[in-house]
């Protein structure tokens, strides 16, 4: 490698160095300078938000090359415990939250209306008056609680379905998922939903965030799962839902979310958890 301009990064996480070798493999002087930082910044020497000491600073006093200092700052910046400002200048990461604002004054409702229901979606007016706005009947969507799963094996794998949606006309991959039975725990339904439409049976199922896929007009709760190992039980028991079934690896997914091939906010949303975790927990 050389010490050039291409080893500093606008930092988004971690850099590949010029040469193709990955900037976390370091040897033992590089690991003692990281255990040395990263002690730093554990034991509050420096706080969130604080400014590390320059490039050169740090060469000199810890007995490093610059060019190896910057692979051990890359993987600091990947574990997101420092960022990177101008050319040599870094942070502890935090620091930096923003406020949550006081209260204001919510909409008010009037009331309600259905106009359209059935097993599946339901249609409301809703009388609402925002603050300082005239009243106004707003369209409100009903739709079901639904969990979605993201099961990862140990090759670094998620489990996914090759399926056609014809409501925008398209092929895709989806991550198992369904509706929450009332009274079922979602946690329940998002095993439950991957064994049926995939036919492997998931284990270790962790809840990572609930979302609303529409917040402004559609109510739609969706949990999101990450199941790490499954076992195969059979074949798929849900001919509906089933597709094509694969281990898609995670080196895959950017790709596909580029080519427009991952399909459905829950999909989308499961994954990129997946990738930005597995991001922060680089060794």
């Amino acid at each position: 490698m050389t010490d050039s301009a291409e080893l500093l990064p606008d930092y988004a996480g971690w850099y590949q160095p010029a040469n193709g070798e990955s900037a976390l493999r370091m040897g033992p002087k590089s690991t003692r300078v990281y255990q040395t930082i990263r002690s730093w910044i554990e034991s509050g020497k420096y706080g969130p938000g604080e400014k590390l000491p320059s490039e050169r600073t740090m060469s000199a006093e810890l007995e490093i090359g610059r060019t190896a200092l910057r692979q051990v700052l890359a993987r600091l910046a990947s574990e997101q415990l420092i960022k990177a400002y101008d050319r040599s200048s870094y942070r502890v990461v935090g620091g930096e939250s923003v406020p949550t604002p006081a209260e204001l004054e919510p909409w008010t409702i009037h009331g309600r209306r259905t106009v359209y229901e059935n097993r599946w979606v339901n249609l409301d007016l809703v009388d609402v008056e925002p603050p300082g706005v005239e009243r106004f009947e707003h369209h409100v969507v009903r739709l079901h609680h639904v969990a979605i799963t993201a099961v990862l094996d140990e090759q670094q794998r998620v489990l996914m379905m090759w399926r056609y949606r014809f409501v925008p006309q398209q092929w895709g991959w989806e991550l198992p998922g369904g509706i929450v039975d009332e009274g079922e725990d979602a946690a329940t339904t998002a095993a439950r939903e991957t064994e049926e439409e995939t036919g492997w049976r998931p284990t270790n199922v962790e809840h990572v965030v609930t979302y609303q896929p529409m917040i402004g007009m559609v109510d739609s709760p969706h949990e999101i799962f990450v199941a790490r190992g499954a076992v195969k039980v059979g074949e798929p028991t849900d001919i509906e839902e089933a597709g094509q079934i694969a281990w898609v690896p995670l080196a895959d997914i950017p790709r596909l979310m580029a080519e427009g091939k991952l399909m459905g906010s829950g999909t989308l949303v499961a994954l990129l958890h997946v990738l930005a975790s597995r991001a922060t927990a680089a060794p």
